[in-house]
């Protein structure tokens, strides 16, 4: 679903790797990666701590290469809250993600097979003319 423009016209991906600089400390790499994971920023600078002590050149190139590769994060990313919540929910659990959809359809489809019967039914008709009875 990459429907969401920036401010150049050009098509953003929600479901892609950026960095965060405006939630991030130095270049937002670890904000970036937090929030593709859908993880707290803070296990991520943890995490991207404990292996500075042990693997120190390769964690600062790793990051410096990130850094310059990963794109800016779109400031309109995402159209709501509903769908930014959605992005994460469905990186989080895809399997979940995909029965509540599923669910959610079922449900409509209900609903609409009860609309399309009273449309259908002679109910329908006749509570029309009542109602345009009780206009004249």
């Amino acid at each position: 679903m990459t429907r969401i423009s920036d401010l150049h016209g050009e098509r953003s991906a929600p479901a892609r790797l950026y960095r965060d600089p405006e939630r991030g400390w130095i270049a937002g790499v670890c904000a970036g990666i937090a929030d593709y994971l859908s993880i707290s920023v803070a296990g991520v600078r943890f995490l991207t701590i404990v292996a500075l002590l042990f693997f120190m050149p390769f964690v600062i190139i790793a990051y410096i290469a990130l850094a310059l590769l990963l794109p800016r994060r779109p400031r309109a990313l995402y159209q709501s809250a509903e769908e930014e919540r959605a992005w994460r929910q469905l990186r989080q659990s895809p399997p979940e993600t995909l029965h509540r959809v599923r669910a959610r359809f079922r449900d409509l489809e209900r609903r609409l097979q009860r609309m399309e019967r009273h449309v259908t039914s002679g109910r329908y008709d006749l509570d029309r003319e009542f109602r345009d009875l009780n206009r004249r």
